[in-house]
Order: C-alpha cells, then sequence, then structure tokens
C-alpha cells in the first residue's frame, strides 16, 4: 500500500517527537484507576488541612488554583491523545476502504452496480482514481 499524507505527517522518519511520547506516557497513568485515588487522597488532605490554614477564602482559593491548572494541563494532553487516536482510526479506516475497493474493482461485474459502489466508495473517502 502506498502511504498517504496523513501516515507521512504522523509519521516521520524520526519516529514520535518527544511531546508525544510525553503525552503517551501521561495518558497511560492518568487513565488508570491509581490515578483517580491519587485526587481522591489529594481532595482528602485538602479538606484535612482547614485548621492551618488563616481563612476560609484562601484554603478554598488554593484548592481552585491549583485544580484549574491541573484541569488545564490534563485537559491538553487528553485531548491531544485523543486527536492522534482519532487521526490513526481514520487513517485506518481510509486504509480499509482502498483495499476494500481496489478489491471490487478488480472483480468481474456483469450489472455494472460493482463499478458504482467503486465509484461511491472511493468519492466517500476522497480516494482518487490511479492511471
Amino acid at each position: 500500500m502506498e502511504s498517504n499524507p496523513a501516515s507521512e505527517s504522523r509519521h516521520g522518519t524520526r519516529g514520535p517527537g518527544r511531546f508525544e511520547v510525553f503525552v503517551d506516557a501521561i495518558n497511560h497513568r492518568i487513565s488508570r484507576a491509581p490515578f483517580f485515588g491519587v485526587i481522591v487522597v489529594a481532595l482528602a488532605l485538602w479538606g484535612l488541612s482547614k485548621p492551618l490554614w488563616a481563612s476560609t477564602t484562601k484554603w478554598e482559593l488554593g484548592l481552585h488554583t491549583g485544580s484549574s491548572i491541573l484541569s488545564l494541563l490534563l485537559l491538553v494532553l487528553l485531548e491531544n491523545a485523543g486527536r492522534r487516536g482519532e487521526e490513526a482510526s481514520q487513517e485506518k479506516l481510509n486504509v480499509i476502504a482502498e483495499a476494500l475497493s481496489d478489491l471490487m474493482a478488480h472483480q468481474p461485474d456483469e450489472s455494472g452496480e460493482l463499478g458504482a459502489s467503486v465509484r461511491r466508495l472511493r468519492e466517500a473517502v476522497g480516494l482518487e482514481e490511479r492511471h
């Protein structure tokens, strides 16, 4: 099979970059149950630390600031991982559609219905005719 621009842009000659490796490592860790446990423990410690703070406002501000920063960072990392996952899935679907289209194009067809199906499939996924 030929490579396409999507696969070439994602699979450069060097492999995944440092950011992609970092995102994959973080995604692997935060999508597991232990990360949820860490968050629950952190919230429990925050709740127990109320007597140590001079005012309730500062106590609440500490949680709000930290959780906002953590949420934003995790959102960006998870969106990146999700986008790359969607691109990989789409690339696989395109390869399957191209293989199916090629297979259908090489089958004998007396009624012409298969040829019409091949054209519709190629138009649907944006496959170009090969000469």
